[in-house]
């Protein structure tokens, strides 16, 4: 299969590792030559640190390597797609700009799909000639190590492209699982329920940000805890999800003025170096002073 991943940044460069290992040949596209590099040179990373944790082999790296191409241009990266899966900034308006684009240039066959964590699939996909075509597929962040992809169905996709969907996502060795396009979907929404809560208590001094995280850590097995997660998923995504979903499903969603706080800082999290801890070559290296 050809699949072309559109965007090279955390998500991007995650779903266009787990599809060259997967078997497929891989185009990565993002808009500066400098960030389709970095991308490419982040999967290569990612892939030795696998070898290093005995996850896969070197042959198996090599081989997701040779899958692996990037590009500027969005003709380029999708006219001979089967599978176009775009993870691009978290705007209605950009996605959809996106999907015109890429029905320009792809075949008419090809089933695109947005890798949203909470926007309207049916309105993405409207934009489309074809919206029959459009499914969501929600990956995790990170998203060479999660096992898990939200498969969301639109009002308008079909039971082929449903079925195809289901197929690529098994290819790649994930665990699919099947919503509606409700605002949210299933994870967005139950996550974003934990970390509102957690970022409250944090507020409220009810526990330090650490044993927040290491209570839900071990008291629930969870991979890290809801405010780690904030800054792994960027604090201005974050808000940009919580003031959807305040605005499709109520006042419990409305974000804490800490979390308001650290947007208007620029203090994103993990990407910025900053946000609820302070980052370090992708690790926790302590706790943001401002609590």
């Amino acid at each position: 299969m050809n699949v072309a991943v559109l965007g090279a940044g955390f998500m991007g460069h995650g779903i266009a590792h787990v599809s060259a290992l997967g078997g497929h040949s891989v185009i990565v596209r993002d808009v500066e030559q400098e960030l389709v590099d970095e991308g490419l040179e982040q999967i290569e990373a990612n892939l030795e640190e696998g070898i290093e944790r005995e996850k896969i082999t070197p042959a198996e790296k090599e081989d997701a390597i040779e899958r692996l191409t990037g590009t500027v241009s969005l003709e380029a990266a999708v006219e001979e797609a089967d599978l176009v899966i775009e993870a691009v900034p978290e705007r209605l308006d950009i996605k959809q700009d996106v999907f015109a684009d890429v029905e320009e240039y792809a075949p008419d066959d090809a089933v695109v799909a947005t890798n949203t964590s909470s926007l309207s699939v049916t309105e993405i996909a409207s934009i489309l000639d074809d919206p029959s075509r459009c499914i969501g597929l929600h990956f995790f962040n990170p998203a060479h190590i999660m096992p898990l992809v939200e498969i969301v169905v639109a009002e308008q996709t079909s039971g082929e492209t449903k079925e195809f969907a289901d197929h690529y996502v098994e290819s790649i060795e994930k665990t699919p699982t099947t919503v509606t396009d409700v605002p949210g979907f299933a994870s967005s929404r139950l996550g974003a329920i934990f970390s509102l809560e957690a970022i409250r208590m944090a507020q409220e001094g009810v526990a330090s940000i650490e044993d927040i995280d290491e209570t839900m850590r071990l008291g629930y097995n969870l991979p890290m805890g809801p405010i780690e997660l904030v800054d792994h998923t960027g604090i201005d995504v974050n808000v940009e999800v919580m003031e959807y979903l305040r605005e499709e499903l109520g006042e419990r969603f409305k974000p804490p003025q800490l979390l308001k706080r650290k947007l208007r800082a620029g203090t994103l999290g993990r990407k910025t170096g900053e946000g609820f801890y302070i980052w370090e070559d992708g690790e926790i290296a302590g706790v943001s002073d401002e609590e």
